[in-house]
């Protein structure tokens, strides 16, 4: 059964979506780090996605983008992420990293969860 990232607040989140190129991608990464969504974004060039859309089989050349957040966020990245994306349906997914430093852990939190 899927877990809802959110049940752990305190918890650090790496949310993953794939967007169709380097400007958009750009694009959603500093608003998601303007807005403090993420501490921290990171976007991988030249990802290929295969995949079945309406019936027809797709391939397509995309960008991966990779924000650390924190559990608190979830449901507010997410919905920011579906309302800015260009996808009908954005893949938008959730890992835990059951292990990191405890500095970065922390400086993700601050950044979250900051004012400014």
């Amino acid at each position: 059964m899927p877990q809802n990232p959110q049940d752990n607040l305190d918890a650090m989140l790496v949310v993953v979506t794939s967007l169709p190129n380097a400007e958009t991608a750009k694009g959603l990464a500093r608003a998601l780090v303007e807005k403090n969504l993420a501490a921290c974004v990171q976007l991988t060039e030249g990802i290929q996605s295969i995949y079945r859309w309406e019936g027809k089989i797709c391939e397509e050349q995309e960008v991966l983008l990779s924000a650390k957040t924190a559990g608190s966020k979830w449901l507010e990245i997410s919905a920011f992420i579906k309302g800015a994306h260009p996808y009908d349906v954005p893949e938008i997914l959730a890992f835990t990293p059951t292990q990191y430093d405890e500095q970065y852990g922390k400086w993700v939190q601050s950044e979250v969860n900051s004012k400014l």
